[in-house]
């Protein structure tokens, strides 16, 4: 395999959650050696998230934390302490990018903040990830991207017009933010490579999440047009929804966004007389009789399989897609062929399956070789090779609980 594109980079990786361990992913599987810093008293959050092998909760059972740490090697490592502390920074000068994601202020509590890191490592780029940036009156603001959701406008736009606002089913900002950051460590290392500096990127994760809404934020403040909830319908296409097909919980995404394709869709349907009728035949007209049309569309798509509609739309040049099931899309032929899916061997958890990353370098491809680490699995390796301590000093840091060895609270799943 070609060398990877991060080969040689290193990483001493404090986040934790997820918007912050994607971004150190994204680095691990294009070659950087990642090192995750974690203790059993404070557990990443995603550790007690669901699945769970077996759906037996456990801190090293979780699919959820496992999926965001592939790559990567991982020590239990208790930074409160002095002698925490310490190793922490020879961590730091021995990094090229130093992660964190912690609420602000926290970092600099324990003296690992930007300016306590860059004066053992002057080079050292350090991101910063957070619910809402390092200063101004909310940047204390306490969360996970769910909250995120909510102040970034997402949860007020999302749902049906006669509904409550409905939480979005993913964290979405933390789906988002990680790109972000990837774009400026990158051009810090490029900065670097040129006159040899670090850089300080410090991330509000609610301002990522607001720049997906940008046209609607413009309508508003130009128009005064509020987005509102619309559910699955759109402003300018119909029919655009989602319909209910032949089988059980069984449907198929449609969007007719122009009147080419809206002659195409009656002539698949079997209903050219839709053309001109005064109810649908202008764009205008299907928007206010929307409910009846797509009343009618679900009665013929109900004779169908998702896959028959989906075939018989893009035939004809109409935009149509199956919904797909979680089993559905580890199964699709696509991903198969492009080996989106990769089975890894976890220590706990056994085999199962792994997202390689959405592009592929052609000169410098993704390489997914080792299941997300059970937490302290590489204290040996980090400690011994990486940071050169004897037996002696390892003994002495788990007699004094600086190498954390277990979780002694009943252990509390989040989902």
């Amino acid at each position: 395999m070609a060398k990877q594109i991060f080969e040689g980079l290193k990483v001493a990786d404090f986040s934790w959650a997820a918007a912050g361990p994607q971004v150190s992913r994204e680095l691990a599987e294009h070659g950087a050696t990642v090192v995750v810093i974690e203790n059993h008293r404070h557990l990443s959050p995603l550790r007690t998230f669901a699945p769970f092998k077996d759906a037996q909760p456990g801190i090293d059972r979780s699919a959820f934390y496992a999926e965001y740490n592939t790559n990567k090697r991982c020590i239990a490592l208790d930074i409160t302490k002095p002698r925490g502390k310490e190793i922490a920074l020879r961590l730091v000068e021995w990094a090229d990018i130093v992660a964190e994601s912690m609420t602000p202020g926290t970092m600099a509590e324990l003296g690992l903040d930007y300016e306590s890191c860059r004066k053992v490592n002057p080079a050292v780029i350090y991101l910063s990830t957070s619910q809402q940036g390092a200063y101004g009156p909310h940047h204390l603001f306490k969360g996970v991207g769910h909250h995120v959701n909510a102040v970034s406008g997402y949860s007020a736009t999302t749902g049906w017009p006669d509904s409550d606002p409905t939480m979005i089913f993913s964290a979405y900002s933390d789906y988002i933010a990680p790109w972000y950051s990837l774009i400026a460590i990158i051009g810090a290392l490029l900065r670097r490579q040129e006159t040899g500096k670090g850089m300080y990127i410090e991330q509000s994760q609610m301002e990522c999440g607001v720049t997906f809404l940008a046209p609607h934020l413009l309508n508003c403040a130009v128009n005064g047009r509020n987005l509102g909830r619309r559910g699955n319908r759109d402003f300018y296409m119909c029919p655009h929804g989602i319909y209910p097909c032949r089988g059980s919980d069984r449907w198929v995404a449609i969007a007719v966004q122009n009147e080419q394709q809206w002659l195409w869709f009656c002539d698949v349907t079997g209903h050219p007389e839709w053309t001109t009728d005064p109810r649908f035949a202008t764009i205008l007209a299907r928007k206010q009789n929307e409910d009846e049309l797509d009343r009618l569309i679900g009665e013929w798509t109900r004779s169908f399989t998702p896959e028959q509609v989906m075939t018989m739309m893009q035939e004809s040049g109409i935009p149509a897609g199956v919904v797909q099931t979680c089993e559905e899309l580890l199964s699709d032929p696509q991903m198969k062929h492009r080996k989106h899916f990769r089975v890894l061997k976890h220590p706990v958890i056994g085999e199962h399956s792994y997202h390689a990353p959405a592009y592929i370098l052609s000169e410098t491809p993704c390489d997914l070789y080792r299941a997300a680490p059970t937490l302290g699995q590489d204290n040996d390796y980090v400690y011994k090779e990486i940071l050169g301590l004897t037996d002696d000093d390892i003994a002495d840091m788990l007699a004094e609980g600086v190498i954390t060895t277990e979780y002694d609270a009943p252990f509390k799943s989040t989902w």
